[in-house]
């Protein structure tokens, strides 16, 4: 019986290995074929419609979550420090407003002593809100994973909580590190009677730290949300093409708002909450376009991928 099943594994590991070759090949072979037809499904999908949806959830749970993280972790590391760390990473997310953002939260923590559990409780709900939202999302990209596939509501219920632990942890973290960082940054190295300073150093690993916990975020976000087992490479797929792609958009917001953008004028006050929304847009799109490729490269070779992408429709009461 053992013999028959460790040849039945050694049988099915090496057609998975067949097919991971054959859908390398066909990706580096047919590049242009591959984009388009993952862009034609993710239109199929509604995938802006559901980029909008996320959005507008995160923008709902972005605050609360931040408050909660930054409460919880200035029990064990200096609030500035902290808050510096989150002003620097913030500017990845939402480009031009993390000062606001990160003001905004040291005024709230310097009055936390009026925070009720109620409030607690709250913010901790709709915190919740955007991870809940993306899994509906990533069961629409992942629709043909979810028709053999169910997860039971338990896991989806803990999953959220279980996301917020783990940011908060990656925080602290990165806090540390980039405490760490700095203060090499303000040294000096002498070689050959020459001095160098290590500020640009710091600064480097500063940004591929960035890069680096970007990727995996993502990585991690299309590891577990969509329902069934994943590869690691093939989330991997995923998390490095939506992370190159936020790159590039990044530093484009960066460059529009600052030279050509006449938003203020505008939205006025409304100006920070429309930026927010806006870059929260761009990047529910960039990773639902990266759940799109992992979707599509795992059906290369099947019927399906040759067949045209159907609409999805929604049903509306």
């Amino acid at each position: 019986m053992l013999a028959q099943r460790r040849a039945k594994w050694v049988r099915w590991s090496r057609t998975m290995r067949m097919a991971e070759q054959q859908r390398v090949a066909y990706v580096l072979t047919h590049p242009g074929a591959f984009a388009v037809a993952t862009l034609k499904s993710f239109r199929a999908n509604q995938g802006l419609l559901l980029a909008g949806a996320v959005a507008y959830y995160a923008l709902l749970s972005i605050v609360p979550l931040l408050i909660l993280t930054v409460i919880a972790l200035s029990h064990v590391i200096d609030q500035a420090a902290l808050l510096r760390t989150l002003g620097h990473y913030l500017e990845w997310l939402v480009p031009g407003q993390s000062a606001l953002i990160a003001e905004e939260l040291g005024n709230f923590l310097d009055h936390r002593s009026v925070v009720s559990w109620v409030l607690l409780a709250t913010m901790l709900f709709f915190s919740t809100l955007a991870f809940t939202v993306l899994e509906n999302a990533m069961c629409v990209i992942f629709h043909h994973r979810v028709v053999n596939r169910r997860r039971h509501f338990l896991v989806s219920v803990v999953i959220p909580y279980c996301y917020i632990l783990s940011l908060g942890l990656g925080l602290l973290l990165v806090t540390l590190a980039a405490g760490s960082l700095q203060a090499m940054g303000q040294e000096q190295v002498e070689i050959l009677g020459r001095t160098w300073s290590l500020g640009g150093v710091s600064g480097v690993l500063l940004y591929l730290i960035g890069v680096a916990g970007e990727i995996f975020v993502l990585t991690s976000v299309y590891m577990v949300m969509p329902v069934g087992r994943l590869s690691l490479s093939h989330a991997l797929v995923g998390g490095v093409t939506a992370a190159l792609l936020w790159e590039l958009t990044r530093h484009a917001l960066v460059w529009y708002f600052a030279t050509l953008s006449q938003i203020g004028m505008v939205y006025g006050s409304l100006t920070t909450a429309i930026v927010v929304l806006l870059s929260l847009e761009l990047a529910s799109t960039l990773l639902l376009l990266g759940a799109q490729v992992i979707a599509q490269y795992e059906r290369v070779g099947t019927a399906s991928f040759l067949a045209e992408p159907k609409p999805m429709h929604f049903d509306v009461p």
